[in-house]
């Protein structure tokens, strides 16, 4: 910022450079950077640990502990650890697009499971990544699910390639426009061509991903709704991937159809 002030000498103007002002709030710096240590460690933390964690020594961290936790943003478990409790994960759907999405969403990922006797689950782009922010099980006995709040890269998953491919909002733009144009480009335009995303798990054997997009009225991916395929050896499965994907592609389709013409 430029600043117009007065010479000593004579009283004329000159221009100095003001630096714009940096506000702080130590306490609720120390809440944010106690979830940010947090969502790295599910299993929980003890407050000594947390503290170690954040380079603080116990009495600067223990009541801002006390609080999120009175506050319902932190859960103690066994053994003393604290972990970050559901009421976060809770706020951040209200407050964004994504509740609107998963209700719309609910009703139709029941359907696809009790259809294909899979798993499905619902992924938003959350700036660098992706989030899951539902999921419905299978009601067989087989059950191979996806937790929600798990983060998804984006350059190496079939959901993160739909997201990618399809230009979904929430996403980090340089990112973006970085994948459009480098080594994924080719899987992209492959993406787009055909309308979907079908590759092997990179995490687990013996699971093929299926993902197509969800969209908005503008043609943007709001979400890409994914099932990982788990194929069964003992023969008692009744419906093959191809049969999986069409379900999956109609299912998509109706919902895109139904939040396009909400909005």
């Amino acid at each position: 910022m430029i600043k117009k002030t007065k010479d000593a000498t004579d009283g004329s103007p000159q221009e100095t450079s003001v630096k714009a002002h940096t506000y702080s709030a130590p306490a609720l710096e120390k809440g944010f950077n106690v979830i940010e240590l947090l969502a790295e460690h599910p299993q929980g933390l003890t407050i000594s640990e947390i503290a170690t964690g954040l380079g603080l020594s116990m009495s600067e961290i223990f009541r801002v502990i006390m609080v999120m936790e009175r506050r319902g943003w932190l859960k103690r478990k066994a053994g003393d650890r604290l972990r970050v409790a559901t009421k976060v994960l809770n706020l951040a759907f209200k407050a964004t697009p994504a509740e609107e999405l998963i209700q719309a969403a609910a009703p139709l990922m029941r359907e696809l499971v009790q259809r294909v006797e899979q798993s499905c689950h619902l992924v938003i782009g959350n700036g660098d990544r992706g989030l899951v922010v539902f999921r419905q099980q299978t009601p067989g006995p087989t059950v191979f699910a996806v937790r929600v709040g798990t983060e998804i890269t984006l350059e190496g998953s079939c959901s993160g390639h739909v997201l990618l491919a399809f230009n979904a909002i929430d996403l980090d733009p340089d990112l973006a426009v970085a994948a459009q144009n480098g080594p994924l480009s080719a899987t992209l335009q492959r993406v787009r061509a055909r309308g979907f995303e079908m590759m092997k798990s990179t995490r687990t054997l013996g699971v093929t991903d299926l993902s197509y997009p969800i969209f908005d009225g503008q043609g943007h991916a709001l979400a890409a709704l994914t099932i990982p395929f788990l194929q069964l050896v003992d023969g008692t499965q009744t419906v093959d991937s191809k049969e999986a994907r069409i379900c999956l592609q109609e299912i998509a389709l109706r919902l895109s159809d139904e939040l396009s013409g909400a909005r």
